[in-house]
Parts: structure tokens; sequence; C-alpha cells
């Protein structure tokens, strides 16, 4: 991918449609009928900004579903950058070909981005050798099985439609199959990867499910996209997923819920993890260089910062208002909740966010500042 000559770290210009975006990254829809999403950014008092971010609406040709992301850089721009650009391809690419639960799907999503970095480093001899936090979430529609029967009988269940003509070069190649049934979703958070074991999930929300409907799809045809309207029926499920101190909480009835784990070096647990590995944590840092303990990229600290990230499924509700995806430059100076009361009433999704940004700037954080708010419409509204 051919990095942008500025220093500071880009991502796709936002667009925006009445309601149709066939899959083009960081377009809004108008009238989306799910959520409303909001992004703001400040490169703050550092001298360059190293964050990204990236959304999807209507991800996958899926009315209703949506991808979100996060990424804050360090070390330079270039794997932020990258990974605002071809994350959600990545993603695209493995839900098509592996079947297995989404939390797994999440998983290899991850360290499959983490090796194209790595070998990003080594053709460059180097020379790009950041890294990222990242945080990411997937709104997916599912019937009661938690498949996608709704999908046309000619379609694979986790068939995603094709990539808009306006996605950058860069993305994974994969052989597409046919999709067995739906296994039932595991509840755990996954973190496997070849460096580590897996990490069992701290927390996790579900609701009860809801009854699978029989009325058919309606469907849109456009630009050589096909867009899939979802029975009322359909439940809406969120999965989170990170790596580093990015963060994501979900709103629901005015409560703060994290929906993702903080991996510095002052964790005990991580902290265990890398000295096993033959590193070590010193003053918080891990050999005494970098505060995170996972992140995607940093490919000569990669035997001990390893990629694996941390996975949570929530089943939403009608309790549920919004989710806050961030990087460390909010909650170094706003907590979870404290986050969530600030913005509770305000309706509008980019107002929250630019309300965010401007808080943790009086506050005075010391980093570069990324706030995506997504604010969920019920089904029956």
């Amino acid at each position: 991918m051919p990095f942008s000559d500025s220093p500071n770290a880009r991502s796709q210009s936002i667009t925006t449609a009445e309601l149709d975006t066939y899959g083009v990254l960081n377009r809004h829809a108008t009238k989306n009928p799910a959520y409303q999403v909001g992004v703001s950014e400040d490169k703050g008092t550092r001298r360059t900004m190293e964050d990204a971010h990236s959304f999807v609406v209507d991800f996958g040709g899926v009315r209703g579903q949506g991808f979100f992301a996060v990424f804050d850089g360090h070390a330079g721009k270039h794997a932020a950058e990258w990974c605002g650009a071809h994350f959600h391809q990545y993603l695209l690419s493995a839900l098509k070909r592996l079947h297995l639960p989404v939390p797994d799907i999440l998983n290899q999503t991850f360290h499959d981005v983490d090796e194209s970095l790595s070998r990003m480093c080594e053709e460059s001899e180097g020379k790009i050798h950041s890294g990222c936090t990242a945080v990411m979430a997937f709104l997916r529609v599912e019937d009661a099985d938690g498949g996608q029967s709704f999908l046309p009988p000619s379609q694979d269940s986790d068939d995603l439609g094709s990539l808009s003509s306006t996605d950058s070069a860069g993305g994974p190649s994969g052989d597409e199959g046919k999709t067995p049934k739906p296994k039932k979703k595991s509840r755990r958070s996954l973190t496997g990867g070849r460096l580590t074991k897996a990490f069992k999930s701290l927390s996790g929300s579900t609701s009860p499910k809801t009854p699978r409907s029989q009325s058919p799809p309606e469907k849109f045809i456009a630009e050589g996209a096909t867009i899939t309207t979802p029975p009322t029926a359909a439940r809406r499920v969120l999965y989170s997923a990170n790596a580093g101190d990015a963060r994501g909480v979900l709103c629901r009835a005015g409560k703060a819920i994290r929906l993702t784990y903080d991996h510095k070096g002052s964790d005990k647990q991580e902290a265990k993890r890398i000295i096993d590995a033959g590193g070590f944590v010193m003053s918080g840092r891990v050999n005494g260089v970098l505060a995170v303990t996972r992140s995607l990229g940093d490919s000569s600290m990669k035997e001990f910062v390893v990629g694996a990230p941390y996975t949570t499924e929530t089943e939403l509700c009608d309790e549920d208002e919004f989710l806050i995806l961030a990087c460390d430059g909010l909650w170094d100076v706003t907590s979870d909740q404290a986050a969530v009361d600030l913005i509770r009433e305000v309706n509008d999704a980019q107002v929250a966010s630019q309300m965010l940004l401007k808080d943790a700037m009086a506050n005075h954080t010391s980093d570069n500042v990324t706030v995506l708010v997504v604010r969920f419409k019920n089904s029956s509204a």
C-alpha cells in the first residue's frame, strides 16, 4: 500500500450516502435504520497524529450490520494507517473462508493482519517497523441459531458480497467454499495464536434469544452489490476484539459495560506471560520499551508483544444505547462511566464523539485522541 507523504496517519475520507453505501469504507448512511456513526480525532499535544479509524455501514451486504475500528499507532504511523485501510478486508475474507464461531474468526483476522504487517516490515528492510493497538466491533445480524438463514439458498451463510471497487489494493485472498450449518457459538474469549495459549474471556453479556422468523428477507440490488434486509425478528449480536489499551465501552440502560481488556505491562497476567516467554517488564514496559503488551505490528518484539486479541460477544437488547470505541488518549483521562454519562442524552453520534474529544482535551490528555461513537436504533423505532 502506498502510504501518504504526510507524517500524520491518514484515514479514508468520510463520505455520505442517503441509504446504500455498498460496502464503501467510511461512508455514512443518513437513513440507516440500525445505527448512526460519529468519529472525531485530534493529534492533541503530540507532534504527529498516529491514530486511524474505519467503519463500514451494512457490512458484508447485510442491512443493519456494521464494522467499526480504531487503531492507535506508535513508533510511526504506518501500522495504524495500513490497518485503517485494510483491516475490514481481512475480516471479510476470514468470514467468507472460515467455518468457525465469530470470536474465532476475529482471532484469526488479528493473526492474519499481524502476519501481513510483519511481512511489510521484512520487505521494507525494517524501515516500516511501527505497531498499533486496535479495538474493533462487528455488529452482526443473526437468526436464533447464530446463523444467517435469511440469506438466499444460493449464497453461503457467510457470503459477504463483493468488496467496493473503491477499496484499496492490499487485502487478503482466500478460497471460497460451501459453509456448513452454523455451529453453536462459543461464549469464550479466544486469544490463540502462534505464541500464546487461549485466555478465557473475563466478560460477555447475552440476552434471551429471539425466535427465528419465517418471513422472507427483502433484497436490494444496485451498483453490482446485493443488500439483504433481514427479518425484523432477527437478533443483533455485537462482537468486539482488542489488542493493547484501546477500549470499547457499551452503554446499557445508562451503565457503562467494558467490552475490552487493557493489555498493559502493569497487568500481572500479561507480565507473567511475557516473563514466561523469556522477556521482562521494567517500569510497566515490555523489555523496558513498550507500555502495551499486545499490538499489531511491532515485529521486532513479536515474541513478547503478541497480536492475539481479547474478544467478547454480546447480544444487543432494547436497553443498549450506544458504543464508544476510543484509544487511550481518551481513557487515560476519562473513566468508562464518566464517558457514558457525558453523552448519554446526546442523540447525534457525531456531536457525541466531538464532546468526548473536547472533554479529553480539557482534561489535558497527553496523547492523540480518536473517538468513534455508534448510536443504536431499536428495531421497533
